[in-house]
């Protein structure tokens, strides 16, 4: 009997090691991270920080007035609700109202949110005037508190949406420049015009500009980054002019933008359309340095509404991108609107990658 078991050893010992890695990869596949859309959380333009304590800290517009408020999670699945984190509009901030756009950042062992609002000081009564401002906290929670009782500069004309990237000492902020009395000619003002659809065409363009180190100052001049096409022929007009084209408004935007670094390659994500309506959607460009020039991807729009494809998502925009719980590659966090939620808007989180031809993809919109 023991002849026989010393032979059996090996056998046994080989199936043992045949099972537990069948047991191991179906609890890997298990535990796979997976969207389930949309997430329960009525944010628009919502933001998520992947903090150093490997916690995940959501923050958005909405949901409290004149400020923001915050979910944290550690699967992205389910959410806690961390209260309000930062209050405006009180008698000796700079902001007062329409409090958009937050985004968080880590720094330098300090937590810092980035967002938009109008500027107090308004002396030719603007219908808007949205600036930049910042507040800083000791841990991601908060509260928030503003170190600087004004926004971050003044370009004179109203921003939002700010966006950071940080890289060798270097801060640099992208920002929104409104569509508010800013119109612009183009081939498509003179078609909208003809078609008596609208008598000017407004827009948004998207600027960078470098930041001091202390986040409380510009350093030289905003450098125009991306803006609406001029030409009916080029082929980014189509997607990026139907709230023109459809007849629903006369703006065009280009908005939200979120920047990255894969391959030595800058990309920046960006939308376009009117944020309230079906047609917003999310493209990107890319470039060598982060300034520009940037140049946009042929195979944009990378996210869009589905219905025409049998989908019940639309208004699908503002993003960001964060990482998965099981660190297999990247998500596309937006917002997006379907039947069930009407003009509310709610997120959404898909995967999204960057192919080996150094295309940006997004494997959305999803729903359960």
């Amino acid at each position: 009997m023991k002849h026989n078991n010393r032979h059996n050893a090996p056998v046994a010992f080989l199936a043992f090691l045949l099972v537990s890695l069948f047991v191991s990869g179906c609890a890997e596949k298990k535990t796979a991270w997976h969207p389930a859309n949309p997430v329960p959380v009525e944010f628009g333009d919502p933001f998520i920080l992947k903090a150093s304590d490997g916690k995940y800290y959501m923050t958005g517009t909405g949901g409290v007035k004149d400020g923001f408020r915050m979910l944290s999670s550690t699967d992205l699945v389910e959410w806690t609700d961390e209260g309000v984190i930062f209050q405006g509009n009180t008698d000796s901030s700079w902001c007062v109202a329409n409090f958009w756009a937050p985004e968080l950042y880590e720094h330098q062992g300090k937590f810092y949110l980035f967002y938009s609002a109008d500027w107090r000081h308004n002396p030719t009564n603007e219908l808007e005037n949205f600036r930049i401002g910042f507040a800083v906290a000791d841990k991601p929670t908060g509260p928030y508190v503003t170190t600087l009782n004004s926004p971050i500069f003044d370009p004179g004309y109203p921003i939002i949406d700010a966006n950071l990237w940080m890289e060798d000492g270097r801060v640099y902020l992208y920002y929104s420049r409104c569509c508010y009395k800013n119109p612009v000619e183009s081939e498509l003002s003179e078609w909208a015009r003809a078609e008596g659809l609208f008598d000017e065409i407004e827009e948004s363009w998207i600027y960078g500009v470098e930041l001091s180190p202390d986040f409380t100052s510009v350093t030289g001049e905003p450098q125009l980054l991306l803006r609406p096409p001029v030409s009916m022929a080029d082929p980014q007009t189509e997607w990026e002019s139907r709230s023109v084209t459809s007849g629903e408004v006369n703006r065009r935007w280009t908005e939200g933008s979120y920047i990255f670094k894969e391959n030595d390659q800058y990309y920046m994500m960006y939308s376009a359309n009117y944020f309230g309506g079906q047609n917003y959607a999310v493209g990107y460009a890319t470039s060598q340095s982060p300034l520009g020039p940037f140049t946009k991807a042929s195979n944009n729009p990378v996210l869009q509404k589905n219905v025409e494809t049998g989908g019940i998502v639309t208004g699908t925009g503002h993003n960001m991108v964060t990482f998965a719980p099981d660190d297999n590659g990247m998500l596309c966090v937006y917002h997006g609107r379907t039947e069930a939620t009407g003009n509310q808007r709610v997120v959404f989180i898909d995967r999204m990658e960057v192919d080996a031809s150094g295309n940006l993809v997004v494997k959305g919109p999803t729903t359960k």
